[in-house]
């Protein structure tokens, strides 16, 4: 099995965020991969891994790093794949906003798609509507997905109903 979406990460600690991310593509059965990397400690490694993503196979990256989150531009400045970013809320950040900034203010021509701080789930699906785009049983999936979305809020407006206060009307 190719992998279709590669999930790269600043550092192994990004996990406990980034696991939303592959826990997704194993619901919608979109192969990935998911590797550590470092724009600042392995710039070579990155460089080589983004300038041969596609060659592999690749068609979205999705790009988590915290503090001075360089790794998603990085990325996107060696391909012309689509770059995902997540910013990360990391114990080198300042509340993530570090994070965030760096990842959204790209320079014209070098864009990254930015999620929400730690929007690793909200990354993966956005993978998959840019892949749904051409593979119709995968947009079936996503479809499936958001119906069933509709379906929780639907059940918790029916348990809501049975909930009492004295003015609840």
């Amino acid at each position: 099995m190719t992998p279709r979406v590669s999930i790269i990460m600043g550092s192994t600690s990004d996990l406990g965020v980034m696991e939303a991310a592959a826990k997704f593509l194993d619901s919608v059965e979109v192969p990935y991969e998911m590797n550590a990397l470092s724009a600042h400690r392995t710039p070579a490694r990155v460089e080589k891994f983004a300038s041969g993503a596609a060659g592999r196979g690749i068609e979205v990256i999705i790009a988590a790093a915290g503090g001075a989150a360089h790794l998603p531009g990085v990325i996107a400045a060696s391909t012309i794949l689509p770059v995902i970013g997540v910013p990360i809320r990391s114990a080198n950040s300042v509340g993530g906003v570090d994070s965030l900034l760096s990842i959204v203010q790209m320079p014209a021509g070098i864009p990254v798609a930015t999620m929400a701080l730690d929007g690793a789930q909200n990354a993966a699906i956005f993978a998959c509507q840019i892949l749904a785009v051409g593979d119709a049983a995968l947009r079936g999936r996503l479809e499936a997905f958001k119906s069933g979305l509709a379906t929780k809020i639907e059940r918790a407006n029916e348990e809501l109903a049975g909930v009492k206060f004295p003015f609840k009307v």
